[in-house]
């Protein structure tokens, strides 16, 4: 009976342990999602404000 319990209780307490580490490597990853995210946004609004300023260069050129 002792060495049951004795298992039980490392088996919770690995298994606290297995959680915790995916709840901090879950985390760690939607924070990096999140800034990817907002990477990828930023590149995004960039790329079309420089097509935007080469139409209207296309456009006064053409006049």
């Amino acid at each position: 009976m002792e060495k049951f319990i004795f298992g039980l209780a490392v088996g919770m307490a690995g298994g606290a342990l297995i959680v915790a580490n995916n709840c901090k490597l879950l985390k760690l990853v939607r924070k990096n999602q999140e800034e990817f995210m907002k990477k990828a946004e930023q590149y995004v609004d960039e790329k079309l404000d420089a097509l935007e300023k080469a139409g209207e260069k296309a456009l006064s050129k053409s006049e």
